[in-house]
């Protein structure tokens, strides 16, 4: 009769549990079987250990217990906060690092319940071996209580590996969130005017400056800039995570970026105020008003399904803006290219924004082969992988063809150049691949 309660209980929280997710970030709701998973997964590692803990101390085990579900009330606390104050009015540093934290705790377990999964599995298929073998020989069956123990071996390198993810994500949260690099590429453009060789483009992307916990960082970032001396700065979206409002204490950063012919922008998927539940569509609305009141303010032209031309000497190149376009069914497609290009004057090189690469790869090179070079961000190169001269790795490349660096179109010498983001989001931090400030030459 208790088992029978507890489940009950269960199921009732799981909905309850959807309903304020739903509430409070309506965009994650499609994640909550995974939520649900990652639950039932995190009382399987602790009836799993729970006997470990219970030989320690009374004090000890209390701790123990305590710091083992902390992440879990933290989760729970998010459903519920985001349900009466809506997320976008938390503080950055609260709400990133409460992410941050459970995110961190959660991925490290995921690693330990991988290593007791397979020693489950292996016990299980033991226990078959052995119950197969008896009958075919004609034995008495072993009752079934009697226990096969896990592998010790595997117990042990979980917890371990576990603990060394634990403690990485930490170092990638403290050491590498804002270690910006700068990297240094040349494309060649057959058709380019000779009085644009040599041209520098500054490129940065998604800064989701509501993950920033203060403005020190982005000052950086602004001098790194500035120290390129570049041509043109573009900016390829995803400026928010979920209110316009989180890029105001930045505004005069952003104002302090110069450029000989000026700063250009797109907006992203999370620039929409799509990831945020709003009391109206009219208060929705307000918020777009607000981020375009915000360029004006701070000088960067917002390109929305439009286009601008660059001058230099007697010779010009078109620069092209689109709307996000996202070929995955969740991110909105209102990126137009026919619509940006319209009117446009026969210049001898194109250049595109588009935030989400997975744009180029389904529409740009097979239908507009005029396009010679897109800018795309949106994949952060997952925050996570390998990232040398020589090999480069990362989760991203299971999902975006085009997930980080510089990409051609076969023999059409039709370019994309995926920035690996310049700030983060979700994960407070970076292993492997850091935060990019591109410097992009243009030559013949």
């Amino acid at each position: 009769m208790r088992k029978k309660y507890i489940f009950l209980t269960f199921v009732l929280l799981m909905i309850v549990g959807y309903f304020l997710l739903r509430a409070g970030l309506p965009k994650y709701s499609s994640y909550y079987p995974a939520f649900v998973v990652l639950m039932l997964l995190d009382v399987y590692l602790w009836v799993s250990v729970r006997k470990k803990v219970f030989q320690q101390k009374s004090s000890i085990t209390w701790i123990i217990g305590v710091l083992y579900w902390l992440p879990f009330l933290l989760f729970i606390s998010l459903f519920v906060g985001s349900a009466l104050e809506p997320i976008r009015d938390w503080s950055a540093g609260l709400r990133t690092y409460t992410f941050g934290l459970v995110f961190v705790t959660y991925a490290s377990k995921l690693i330990t319940v991988l290593f007791l999964l397979i020693a489950d599995l292996l016990r299980l298929f033991t226990h078959l071996f052995q119950f197969i073998r008896q009958k075919k020989r004609g034995e008495a069956i072993a009752p079934t209580g009697t226990k096969i123990s896990r592998s010790r071996f595997l117990i042990n390198l979980g917890l371990i590996t576990g603990g060394v993810a634990f403690s990485g994500m930490l170092v990638g949260m403290v050491k590498w969130a804002y270690d910006f690099r700068v990297r240094r590429v040349t494309v060649s453009l057959p058709k380019l005017p000779e009085s644009f060789r040599g041209f520098k483009i500054v490129q940065i992307s998604d800064l989701h400056l509501g993950s920033w916990a203060n403005e020190k960082p982005m000052k950086e970032a602004v001098d790194l800039i500035n120290n390129l001396k570049p041509d043109l700065v573009i900016f390829t979206g995803d400026l928010v995570n979920f209110a316009s409002s989180e890029a105001f204490p930045f505004e005069d950063l952003m104002k302090n970026i110069r450029a000989r012919h000026g700063v250009y922008s797109i907006l992203g998927n999370h620039d929409y105020g799509d990831y945020s539940n709003w009391t109206s569509e009219k208060e929705k609305k307000k918020n777009m008003t607000d981020l375009y009141q915000l360029y004006q303010r701070v000088g960067w032209k917002l390109l929305r399904n439009e286009h601008a031309y660059i001058r230099r000497n007697e010779d010009e190149i078109a620069l092209i803006g689109v709307e996000n376009w996202g070929s995955h069914g969740r991110f909105p497609k209102l990126g137009d290219v026919q619509k940006s290009m319209y009117n446009i004057r026969q210049t001898p090189v194109k250049l595109l924004l588009s935030h989400d690469p997975s744009h180029w790869e389904k529409v740009i090179r097979r239908k507009y082969p005029d396009i010679d070079l897109t800018f795309s961000g949106h994949t952060h190169g997952f925050q996570f992988g390998i990232d040398t001269p020589g090999f480069k790795w990362s989760p991203a490349q299971y999902v975006y063809k085009q997930w980080a660096g510089l990409y051609a179109n076969g023999e059409e010498k039709q370019y994309i150049y995926v920035n690996r983001g310049t700030g983060f989001i979700g994960y407070p931090g970076r292993i492997g691949i850091l935060p990019e400030i591109t410097l992009i030459t243009l030559d013949k």
